[in-house]
């Protein structure tokens, strides 16, 4: 009655996505709807950040002083979206 347990061996691919690369697929689809969903609700599109972002890092180059300013505002922006996706798909993991 003795079961031979061998751990599972990964293939390469599910060792770069981190997982099946069909369910990251999909997480990264849902998460990308949400992410477009709520910046669309705030008036936002990728060209503008875009934009933003390299005025953003040229007037950091500018003012040099302000480079840690606009790195401070880039990990605060980044975490507004970061977090609570990485929060969400905490949650939906529940107790696996």
């Amino acid at each position: 009655m003795t079961e031979d347990y061998r751990p599972q061996t990964r293939s390469g691919a599910e060792r770069l996505f981190g997982g099946r690369p069909s369910s990251v697929v999909m997480r990264l689809v849902l998460i990308s709807l949400l992410v477009g969903f709520v910046m669309s609700v705030f008036g936002f599109n990728a060209s503008d950040l875009l934009r933003g972002a390299v005025d953003a890092v040229r007037e950091a180059l500018r003012d040099g002083g302000g480079i840690v300013r606009q790195i401070i505002g880039y990990v605060l922006a980044g975490a507004a979206v970061v977090v609570p996706i990485w929060l969400l798909m905490r949650l939906a993991r529940g107790g696996r």
